[in-house]
């Protein structure tokens, strides 16, 4: 008897987790596994949505990648900004944080000046600073005539284009990795600079093994996030630049939506989703293969 009712009791459990977790399941298979199922199917396929038509071509569009000028191209444009994104922004943001870490007056309201930007739409940032960029009466062009310098078209030289994304994405991420510094940043026990200090170690001393080594976690994480978020970078060149000039700034994923929605190249695009999914995930298990030589937890 004792036993039925345990296992009523375990059937009603059962049924209670299925009824909560059933809807998301489904939701995800949906949206998340059938498409990239159909994405793989696709991409042994070139297809024209237009006309309908589709013929098998086997791995073809994946090795048509290597033929491709454009796509090296792309490839080039998304590892420099993934780069400039890793050690520029990167280092900014933890440079921000030990400076909102001090004890200064208004700390609050730094705070959220440098992390607004963050929580503000990426369309929106991007046409500000198309207003910033603007060779004739942007802010830019106009502080640097103050001090003699003629400042170039930056969203239409192929030179300065890409430059001025990465500082747009500089100015509108920040905010966001120097949060979370800070909040490893406080922490961090202040026992262990007090004993550093009362044995003589410099303040760059303490940062290097002390607070870095400490932060290596966190630093792990935001690695990882930032080139994953960088090699998806889309909204801020379809509004600002739309891959231009001459491909100086066309990006993977927007690339990637010109092949499937202007050229209606379904197979081609496909496949280079596929590409693009497998370089994230070798990026992120490398990186992984090296934290272990310096992330300490």
């Amino acid at each position: 008897m004792m036993n039925w009712r345990v296992k009523k009791q375990s059937f009603r459990n059962s049924l209670i987790f299925w009824m909560f977790v059933l809807p998301a399941l489904i939701l995800f298979g949906v949206f998340t596994f059938y498409p990239m199922f159909y994405n793989l199917y696709y991409a042994v396929f070139e297809s024209n949505v237009l006309t309908g038509q589709k013929y098998f071509v086997g791995l073809e569009n994946y090795v048509r990648v290597f033929t491709d000028r454009i796509y090296r191209r792309v490839l080039l444009n998304t590892a420099s900004f993934a780069g400039a994104m890793l050690f520029i922004r990167l280092p900014l943001s933890l440079l921000i944080a030990l400076i909102m870490n001090a004890k200064i007056r208004g700390q609050s309201i730094y705070r959220a000046i440098i992390f607004t930007p963050s929580l503000t739409s990426t369309a929106a940032i991007a046409i500000l600073w198309i207003w910033i960029f603007d060779p004739g009466f942007g802010l830019l062009n106009s502080l640097l005539a103050l001090i003699g310098i003629n400042g170039p078209g930056w969203l239409s030289s192929t030179s300065w284009a890409l430059p001025a994304i990465i500082l747009m994405s500089i100015w509108k991420g920040v905010g966001y990795d120097a949060v979370i510094y800070l909040a490893g940043l406080q922490s961090i026990p202040q026992s262990l600079y007090e004993a550093a200090r009362i044995d003589g170690a410099s303040p760059l001393q303490i940062f290097r093994y002390i607070t870095f080594p400490l932060l290596s976690s966190i630093t792990f994480f935001l690695t990882i996030t930032v080139v994953i978020n960088s090699f998806q970078i889309f909204d801020a060149v379809a509004v600002m630049t739309q891959g231009g000039p001459l491909h100086s700034t066309n990006v993977y994923v927007y690339y990637l939506y010109q092949q499937a929605f202007q050229y209606f190249d379904m197979g081609y695009a496909s496949a280079m989703a596929v590409n693009l999914l497998a370089l994230i995930l070798g990026l992120t298990i490398m990186q992984l293969r090296l934290s272990e030589r310096w992330v300490h937890y």
